[in-house]
């Protein structure tokens, strides 16, 4: 793609700092490795090979959200793949034909009804599929409980089945995107380490092996003091960032490697509002960041350059109208902003305003445009 300056583009469009998206991958891996454990990066958030690609050297492999991106990751030369959601029965079918194609792609079960519709296809495929089983280590969502009588169940059928190989076990710490101290996500990553490490020492002591042990979220990843026991670090915003993990202490606004290019179309003096062709069909309508002392609304505004602009927030948003404000209200100066102005809004939720966009527009160095990195959609 030959380079081309920002004012060029369409505006919405999904931009991508490109020495901001290296730096963060950087900085992760660092630290994984300096503490002993290799990556499993998520590429929910990216869904995109050129951008997950970068941060493949040394992890074990990819973990997925959908079987669209196991399909899409498989294509693209990743083979070994964790499928880190529930399977619902009627998807097994065509997690089985994948792996029929050479992927060896690793199911999620948490209940012994999953195990069995796993166990049960697998048989029929002379297949033994691989699978995991998810722990809830902080009641955030689905899981059986570490060390429980479920687990042990659960593993018991699937390491005596036909159909299915155990491998393992895997946690997400979701509840570390509640807290609001680097204390309080370290105590959380501790408990998310041994919800698993300590449940596969019970199913050791049973004679069942894990060799899968499995942790994640890019919270507890950032601030997690040991790792000992885990396998493997599962984490995928941490390429990208926003003002969630912002507001977690995760990174600072400056590491935010995306953000959606807008337009000024209006000025409301009345109000003192400026109106964006960036609604919630561009930003999405995510307001994570609300929970946190600095609320963003639907995101922060900075100028063309990305450099954060005053106190300014898209404050609300209709389908394809954004609304700018100051945080807590006060005079705009509309000579500052006149029509057609570019302006660039960090998001709450990285993976949430990349998914309405089709592509990213990669900012090089110089500010121009350098290439366009196409995104997968859909399930």
């Amino acid at each position: 793609m030959t380079l081309k300056p920002i004012a060029d583009l369409a505006t919405p469009a999904l931009l991508l700092d490109e020495a901001r998206l290296d730096r963060n991958i950087a900085r992760m891996d660092a630290r994984m490795k300096s503490l002993g454990v290799r990556l499993r990066p998520h590429i929910k958030t990216a869904k995109s090979a050129e951008v997950y690609a970068r941060a493949l050297d040394g992890a074990v492999g990819v973990t997925v959200s959908t079987l669209a991106e196991a399909d899409y990751a498989f294509e693209r030369g990743v083979s070994d793949i964790l499928y880190a959601v529930g399977v619902a029965p009627g998807k097994i079918e065509r997690a089985a034909a994948l792996r029929a194609s050479g992927a060896d792609l690793i199911l999620t079960v948490d209940s012994l009804d999953g195990a069995r519709a796993v166990a049960a296809k697998g048989e029929a495929a002379n297949d033994k599929i691989p699978v995991v089983i998810e722990i809830d280590s902080d009641d955030h969502r689905a899981g059986v409980k570490p060390l429980s009588g479920a687990a042990r169940g659960i593993a018991g059928f699937l390491a005596q089945s036909k159909g299915a190989h155990f491998r393992g076990l895997m946690t997400h710490a979701g509840g570390s995107y509640e807290c609001r101290s680097v204390e309080a996500i370290r105590a959380v990553a501790e408990k998310e380490r041994r919800a698993v490490v300590d449940t596969a020492a019970m199913l050791k002591a049973d004679g069942i092996a894990c060799d899968i042990v499995s942790v994640g979220s890019t919270p507890t990843a950032t601030f997690g003091e040991t790792f000992d026991g885990v396998s493997e670090v599962r984490v995928g915003v941490y390429m990208f960032q926003d003002l969630v993990m912002a507001g977690l202490g995760v990174c600072a606004v400056d590491d935010i490697a995306i953000s959606v290019l807008t337009s000024v179309i209006g000025f409301q003096a009345d109000k003192n509002w400026l109106i964006t062709d960036g609604g919630w069909m561009a930003l999405s309508r995510d307001r994570g960041a609300a929970a946190f002392p600095v609320d963003y609304g639907y995101g922060l505004v900075c100028d063309e350059r990305g450099a954060p602009l005053d106190d300014l927030i898209v404050a609300a948003c209709n389908q394809e109208h954004g609304i700018v404000a100051r945080r807590g209200g006060g005079a705009l100066d509309p000579s500052r902003f006149p029509i057609g102005r570019l302006l660039r809004i960090l998001p709450n939720h990285a993976c949430a305003t990349a998914s309405q966009f089709e592509a990213y527009d990669v900012v090089g160095a110089d500010g121009a445009i350098k290439a366009r990195y196409p995104r997968l959609r859909g399930w």
